[in-house]
């Protein structure tokens, strides 16, 4: 029981040494503006290089963009970002997003996440909670990169569908269970 208590408090204190709250402007006009013009960014990657996103994007209800998430850790790990939720392309709120871990991990990466919420139900039930946990709240279906690299009719008639993407492209074989999200007051 010891053990398990300080994996979790060594596994917030990963968590607390990733996340970037000092990260960007302090002024809150201007930290929105630098999250604005990222998301665009993140947006505008994930159309030109995934096949069939951007009309996916175009049914959705909301679509919730991380342009940047921080993972690292040494055995025990986390992961923070900040991003914004937007319907019909206008931001009605802004987010942060971490997640904790331990295992077999060393070392440190960023990717980025876009969720895609594809029925009024599913977004309803993510703006109207107070700290909204994938896996707990609803279920995240990941897009895969195998077989046909493409959105499928199949993928599209999922409640909320999430896209990752590091340097490297499209991670494959990803869960996002236990993955917190939190509204900013920004």
């Amino acid at each position: 029981m010891r053990r398990r208590s300080l994996l979790l408090v060594a596994g917030a204190g990963a968590l607390a040494a990733c996340s970037t709250p000092g990260k960007g402007p302090a002024d809150p006009a201007a930290r929105r503006r630098e999250i604005d013009a990222a998301v665009d960014g993140a947006l505008a990657n994930l159309y030109a290089n995934t096949k069939g996103a951007r009309e996916l994007a175009a049914k959705a209800d909301g679509i919730l963009v991380f342009p940047e998430i921080v993972s690292a850790g040494f055995v025990v790990g986390g992961s923070y970002g900040q991003g914004e939720l937007r319907k019909a392309g206008v931001t009605v709120g802004y987010y942060s997003v971490g997640a904790g871990s331990v295992g077999l991990l060393a070392g440190a990466q960023t990717k980025s996440m876009i969720l895609l919420f594809m029925t009024p139900e599913s977004l309803r039930k993510f703006e109207s909670s107070y700290g909204w946990t994938a896996g707990v709240d609803a279920s995240v279906v990941v897009f895969d990169t195998g077989a046909a690299a493409s959105v499928s009719t199949e993928t599209a008639r999922t409640p909320i569908i999430g896209f990752v993407r590091s340097t490297a492209g499209l991670m494959a074989n990803l869960s996002l269970d236990g993955t917190k999200f939190n509204r900013l007051a920004l």
